[in-house]
């Protein structure tokens, strides 16, 4: 069953899913440790409407890693992480998501997606580098709840 949008309050730190009655789930979420914007480089959560493009990882195994949108084989642990400390997380299930309008044109190329991500990742803060990290069961549910072309509005109170 398809949700009919998704909206990411920044301010908040919270994504909800919708549907023709309302809210159906809500989630602690971590955007950018920069802040909303659109430029390429900047490491900002892009503003604006934007749709499910891709969905990858179904049926991944929680905290499975990926590199380039392609599985690694590997599953996250704190033993893994100390011996790559300088890599950016992407676990589980990804959501890539493609911008709608000329502002946010670009989060495809920028590779902007709604992740799982570490279990010791604070959620509710800001910390990314402009994706929409979730806990790994949470993007899991989502991943399971949506349809490529949801919609999906990132925006700031």
């Amino acid at each position: 069953m398809s949700a009919e949008s998704i909206v990411i309050d920044l301010s908040r730190q919270r994504l909800e899913l919708r549907d023709g009655d309302g809210l159906r789930a809500e989630y602690s979420v971590s955007t950018s440790l920069r802040g909303a914007g659109e430029r390429p480089g900047s490491e900002c959560t892009p503003r604006g409407r934007h749709v499910i493009a891709e969905k990858i990882g179904a049926n991944a195994p929680p905290g499975a890693v990926f590199i380039g949108r392609q599985p690694t084989g590997e599953i996250w642990s704190p033993e893994l992480a100390a011996a790559n400390p300088d890599r950016d997380w992407i676990l589980t299930r990804i959501l890539w998501l493609d911008g709608c309008e000329d502002a946010n044109a670009e989060s495809k190329s920028r590779f902007i997606y709604i992740p799982g991500t570490p279990d010791t990742v604070p959620m509710g803060v800001a910390r990314s580098h402009g994706c929409v990290r979730m806990r790994n069961d949470d993007v899991i549910e989502l991943f399971d709840l949506v349809d490529v072309g949801t919609p999906v509005d990132i925006r700031e109170r």
